[in-house]
């Protein structure tokens, strides 16, 4: 598969001085400075275990810092900034996705006669306040009872199951959820558990609802600080279906919030469809189950749409959002879809979204922008991976591209910036405020990419990746090499 967009002549060229490395080439560049010579060596990290890279954000010079730029590196979710860039360009940044409902009977007297139809189409958008509103705008259809069932159309992503806990063995984190094609509330549920002194218990807040799950509305509260509030409750989640707490709530923590991916990945949007459905007051005379829009039913009777695609990315790159990653990347090879799996002309449509072919249309991009300048291995795109592996050569090229870009200011302001959002709220280098960039971290890897205002008021390309098993020890090397780049004058 081969996508090739239509670009203006001299971004056209731009692109072709990037792949042919003449922007900003990295020949003769300095290695790595003082500073971050040091602080490795105080963390007793070898300089083979580190790549970097410091160029001219416009490629106008030389590039300031050089070293191991060549090596393929596992990025963790820096990954993200190729899935997002890919994204932009490919989809456009005024893209959304659709989530049509479909009726294969009528209405009559508040009574849908038949079965009611939810396609989804990769929204990574369908938070449980979503959820809630698509079914308002059902009910405001005059549907007070559906005699059929509710079916749930989630053959637009075509993917192998995936164990929850088969990354890290943590199942119940939510950034562990697999993609769906009918994503709901990112397969989790999130507990917000409230002290009521005067009642001496603290009250539990379930949302999404689920149908057929009991969690107890309250739990004891008890005294000391805060501290472990979760390991302090003792809970059980070895039945999906009955929750349970043999522990306390600590009263000083006021308030906190639990979202866990659902113990049961595969049942949860029936349950948070059913339990949803019943909470804005319908009824269901069947059940919640998967299936397909019966081909000959293309009309939808509504449809809710996402946010753009320019305001989903701020979520993926600022908080590091692993599944919305996912969906989006899966999203690049999306066909144009019916209900009936035909296309306009009546012959089948092209297969459902993968991984497989969402990397093919994203190594045909990059083949069309970076010529022959090594492609990232993608993986699933989300960089939750650890056979995914990029150059910090080919992110600095490619973030040099986007600066030169129509779609820079979409890309950038999606990224974390420096001491003030996102991941990278807390950090307290020279850069705060003035670095956006993305951040990446698994069990070995730290790695940080994007660009740097310095001093001088150029702008840089900064890349830098740790891959060690003592990665984390870096960042303080990383912090050196912020304030190193931000002093240019």
């Amino acid at each position: 598969m081969r996508l090739v967009l239509p670009v203006a002549p001299a971004i056209r060229a731009v692109r072709c001085l990037i792949a042919t490395g003449l922007l900003g080439a990295v020949a003769h560049a300095q290695g790595l400075p003082a500073e971050v010579e040091a602080a490795l060596v105080r963390a007793k990290l070898p300089r083979d275990a580190v790549s970097v890279l410091v160029v001219d954000a416009q490629g106008e010079r030389p590039a300031r810092a050089s070293h191991r730029a060549e090596v393929a590196m596992n990025p963790a979710s820096v990954m993200k900034l190729v899935s997002t860039y890919a994204a932009l360009e490919l989809l456009g940044p005024a893209y959304s996705w659709r989530t049509p409902v479909f009726v294969d009977a009528p209405v009559r007297d508040g009574v849908l006669t038949g079965n009611l139809y939810l396609q989804g189409q990769g929204d990574p958008t369908l938070v449980a306040e979503r959820l809630w509103l698509l079914m308002r705008r059902i009910r405001g259809l005059g549907i007070e009872r559906i005699a059929g069932d509710i079916v749930l159309d989630r053959s637009a992503f075509a993917l192998a199951p995936i164990d929850p806990g088969g990354f890290d063995g943590e199942p119940l984190r939510p950034y562990n959820a697999a993609p769906d094609a009918l994503l709901l509330n990112y397969k989790s549920v999130v507990m917000t558990f409230v002290a009521d002194r005067p009642n001496n218990l603290a009250r539990i807040h379930v949302n999404p609802p689920l149908a057929g799950v009991t969690i107890p509305p309250t739990v004891p509260l008890s005294g000391g600080d805060c501290g472990d509030y979760r390991g302090n409750l003792r809970a059980d989640f070895s039945d999906p279906t009955r929750v349970r707490f043999a522990g306390s709530f600590p009263a000083a923590c006021q308030e906190r919030v639990w979202p866990i991916a659902f113990p049961d990945p595969a049942g949860f949007a029936a349950r948070a469809v059913e339990g949803m459905w019943r909470e804005v007051g319908g009824q269901l005379g069947g059940t919640v189950r998967d299936g397909l829009v019966p081909a000959g039913i293309t009309t939808p009777v509504l449809e809710i749409g996402s946010p753009t695609l320019a305001e989903v990315i701020r979520d993926i790159n600022k908080y590091s959002n692993n599944v919305m990653a996912q969906q989006l990347f899966l999203s690049l090879s999306l066909p144009a879809r019916r209900p009936n799996g035909q296309d306009p002309g009546g012959a089948p449509s092209a297969a459902a979204a993968s991984f497989e072919a969402s990397r093919e249309v994203a190594r045909a991009w990059w083949r069309e922008r970076f010529g022959t300048l090594e492609p990232p291995l993608l993986d699933n795109g989300a960089g939750l991976s650890r056979g995914a592996r990029v150059s910090a050569q080919a992110l600095a090229r490619m973030l040099q591209a986007a600066w030169q870009s129509p779609l820079m200011p979409e890309l950038m302001s999606s990224l974390p910036i420096a001491g003030v959002d996102g991941t990278m709220r807390r950090n307290r280098s020279r850069a705060a405020g003035s670095a956006h960039l993305k951040t990446g971290s698994l069990r070995d890897v730290v790695a940080i990419a994007g660009y740097v205002h310095a001093n001088s008021g150029r702008r840089y390309v900064l890349v830098a990746m740790t891959n060690h098993a003592n990665a984390y020890a870096s960042r303080a090397a990383f912090d050196a090499l912020l304030d190193w780049t931000i002093r240019d004058e």
